[in-house]
């Protein structure tokens, strides 16, 4: 199982206040993350109706590969610059099965 395709959905929300401050930073990643080795796709989505509710939907070519993405000094500096700022933050790890 660990050399499976792996989905990653992180769900954030941020507060009201500190929304775009949470824009900016979860905007910083996409770049960095992109270049990663084992990064097929890392798009950020924002809802239309709640500027607040922004999505990761990731996919990587292995659990390991993502886990070391997130122990990259970019997901620390995003941590640490949010911290405070987040009301809400859920992560599913998916595999496909159809």
């Amino acid at each position: 199982m660990s050399n499976q395709q792996l989905t990653v959905i992180a769900k954030i929300i941020a507060k009201p206040e500190k929304l775009e401050l949470v824009k900016t930073e979860l905007l910083k990643l996409i770049h960095t993350t992109r270049q990663e080795a084992g990064c097929i796709n890392y798009d950020l989505h924002q809802d239309n109706q709640n500027k607040t509710h922004f999505l990761f939907y990731e996919n990587w070519e292995n659990r390991q590969l993502w886990q070391a993405h997130m122990k990259t000094k970019h997901i620390a500096d995003y941590s640490k610059a949010t911290e405070g700022a987040i009301e809400n933050f859920e992560l599913q790890e998916m595999t496909v099965i159809g």
